[in-house]
């Protein structure tokens, strides 16, 4: 039975076999939209529920605000390059969860939470561009689907498990796809998903027109941050270092500020 469901899987990944935009890495995942949109708005509603919103109203404001624009960015390059289907299937919500925890993450179909604990360390405006962006893109290029993709792979029969969000060990998976609840949610991703997050959130902060410098900033800030620690961070010692994605930031910065004028175009109608 396992070697069925083996072989299943090899053939299912073959089958969807995609390309990220922009980027143009190829990626594998089963994880379909329809599976995963609604198990991620109950689980965003769920989350919501049982934390406890800021009261600060001005950061509160600027998460919304910062975040509108991000998506607008987003909205607007998938609609000017025939990913219509998907813009409609996202439903933008940008909350300010009041939680010294260092994190912000964002679900598939647009449901974004920041911590209060990150805003220092973002500092301006520019820098929750630079988080926001970051951790959209994630979302956008499907980085969660393709963990999930992987851990059914490890499992060989979960594939057929359903993505309900009352079965605990879903629950288990969904969170570790996503770093819901996670102490270094925002930084649960493996190296290859970082870096290409860094890269699109930087095009899509500069789209939405904020200053691509600050995102090499924000991690000025969190190795400052890390330094007055007695030990090591534990998201330091399975990521790219903070000085590694300073420097990647800044070279990447003038592609970026290209590849930003060029699809900074208005949606096909």
């Amino acid at each position: 039975m396992k070697k069925i469901l083996a072989l299943v899987f090899v053939a299912t990944l073959l089958v969807e076999c995609s390309t990220v935009p922009i980027t143009g890495r190829k990626r594998l995942n089963i994880v379909g939209d329809s599976q995963v949109l609604p198990a991620s708005f109950a689980q965003y509603k769920g989350f919501l529920e049982k934390n406890k919103l800021s009261k600060d109203v001005a950061k509160s404001n600027q998460i919304k605000r910062v975040g509108k624009k991000i998506s607008a960015a987003v909205d607007r390059f998938m609609r000017a390059n025939g990913m219509t289907a998907e813009a409609n299937s996202y439903k933008w919500e940008f909350n300010l969860v009041d939680d010294k925890t260092v994190n912000a993450w964002c679900l598939p179909g647009g449901k974004v939470v920041f911590y209060t604990g990150i805003m220092p360390i973002c500092d301006n405006e520019n820098g929750v561009a630079a988080v926001m962006g970051h951790e959209v893109a994630h979302a956008f290029a499907k980085h969660g689907q393709e963990r999930m993709t992987s851990a059914y792979g490890q499992q060989l029969g979960g594939i057929a498990v359903a993505l309900g969000t009352r079965n605990s060990k879903n629950s288990q998976l969904w969170n570790m796809a996503y770093g819901i609840g996670s102490q270094v949610g925002m930084l649960s991703f493996s190296r290859t998903h970082e870096n290409e997050a860094d890269k699109l959130g930087l095009v899509f902060m500069i789209m939405a027109g904020y200053k691509g410098e600050e995102a090499a900033e924000v991690w000025v800030r969190m190795s400052q941050r890390a330094g007055s620690k007695k030990s090591q961070p534990e998201f330091l010692s399975t990521h790219p270092s903070n000085e590694s994605r300073i420097q990647t930031l800044r070279a990447y910065l003038p592609e970026a500020t290209r590849l930003a004028a060029k699809y900074n175009v208005p949606a096909k109608k």
